[in-house]
């Protein structure tokens, strides 16, 4: 998980914010939410932490939205990124969706 939030940093992500799910859900364990500034953007950064975790011998389960570049979702089973336009985030506010789960890193 660290080396997707790594990768988002380097894309120059916004408002990051991982979330720990052990106690909340059964689904998975983290969330690691990110913003990008455009739809270009968002693809980037979901490019980006898709090959840097495949460098180091981590696969996608599952991928969503690449094509649409509106909210692109990377699921790696124990962790899942999801990468969001500033309204698509704003939209469906995950943070607040998931509020009893604590929040182990925010940035701007």
């Amino acid at each position: 998980m660290a080396l997707a939030v790594e990768a988002v940093e380097d894309r120059k992500g916004r408002e990051i914010v991982v979330l720990d799910l052990r106690h909340v859900s059964d689904a998975t364990d983290f969330f690691v939410i990110a913003s990008g500034t455009s739809d270009a953007h968002v693809r980037g950064i979901a490019d980006v932490v898709e090959e840097r975790l495949r460098q180091h011998g981590h696969r996608a389960h599952h991928i969503e939205g690449v094509r649409g570049g509106r909210w692109v979702l990377l699921d790696y089973v124990d962790f899942v990124i999801h990468v969001f336009h500033p309204e698509t985030r704003a939209f469906y506010q995950l943070e607040r969706l998931w509020g009893d789960a604590p929040e182990l890193l925010a940035s701007s």
